[in-house]
């Protein structure tokens, strides 16, 4: 495999080439790709760093090396569409040099694509809604959702928000993920109406609430992956954080390409319970 354009700068503000980018996910890859294996990829591509023009692509490029593994997905048009995966660290670098600074992974494995393995809430802030409204949020749909029984793990988005994920048993489809989803968000926003919105529709929205994103669960939907480096004029790092952390104040800045590596070597990866087969929620679709 060829690397190419290495010096190119992809962030510059914080003085940050395409080199920099490979050499961060070459560094915290024995952690990231368990969270990225056997899934399709969504490329985001960001040919000339983030202030150039991005695209999205789905389709494996033909120029693919043959070791390149795909996963053929069938979508409403019938049509089929393979996509890559990033299932090893030459992949993964091969995807990073297409200029994908964030990595997008299908919910569901690739043996069964609407069966996903967590569900999840995407906290998104409205305008000027502070990031401590943000962890506020976080901690009242945590605490919702250890009330029915479930285990939530946290993440910054490494953009404006927060990304929660619970790990379930393996059964239900995408579907009924969403609607167990839709229903607890439309609840958490009823209990917390001067906190929480789950209105999707931008216009519905109150002004100064934390939108409790459960659309993120439909089908053919994806978030930054863990560990994704994004776009942002720092270079942040959507980061595995404790819930002390999230109490105790935690920023998005504190999160970077320069400094995640060295967190990564001395806490590992904080969502290993994502991974595991014990502690699951056994969901039970919404009526």
């Amino acid at each position: 495999m060829t690397l190419t354009s290495l010096g190119k700068t992809f962030w510059p503000e914080a003085g940050l080439t395409k080199r920099d980018l490979l050499q961060y996910y070459a560094d915290v890859s024995p952690v990231l790709l368990p969270h990225l294996t056997d899934r399709a990829m969504v490329m985001k591509r960001y040919p000339n760093g983030i202030h150039g023009k991005c695209f999205f692509m789905k389709r494996t490029p033909p120029s693919r090396p043959g070791w390149i593994e795909t996963c053929a997905i069938e979508h409403k048009s019938a049509s089929v569409i393979d996509f890559p995966m990033a299932n090893d660290l030459a992949s993964l670098l091969w995807l990073v040099n297409l200029g994908c600074i964030d990595l997008n992974q299908w919910y569901a494995r690739c043996d069964d694509t609407n069966r996903p393995d967590h569900l999840h809430f995407d906290l998104d802030p409205g305008p000027g809604v502070p990031f401590a409204q943000v962890r506020e949020t976080a901690l009242v749909v945590r605490d919702t959702l250890e009330a029915l029984g479930m285990t939530p793990l946290v993440k910054t988005s490494g953009s404006t928000g927060m990304h929660l994920y619970v790990p379930i048993v393996r059964g239900p489809v995408q579907k009924d993920v969403w609607r167990v989803a839709k229903s607890l968000a439309i609840d958490l926003a009823r209990r917390h109406p001067a906190l929480i919105t789950a209105e999707y529709r931008i216009a519905d929205r109150p002004r100064g609430r934390v939108l409790v994103d459960y659309n993120q669960n439909a089908w053919g939907r994806t978030l930054a992956s863990i560990y994704s480096v994004r776009p942002t004029e720092q270079a942040t790092v959507s980061t595995p954080v404790t819930w002390r952390e999230v109490e105790q104040g935690v920023e998005l800045e504190a999160f970077r390409l320069d400094n995640v590596p060295d967190r990564v070597r001395k806490l590992g990866d904080l969502w290993k319970p994502l991974l595991q087969a014990r502690g699951r929620f056994r969901l039970e679709p919404a009526a």
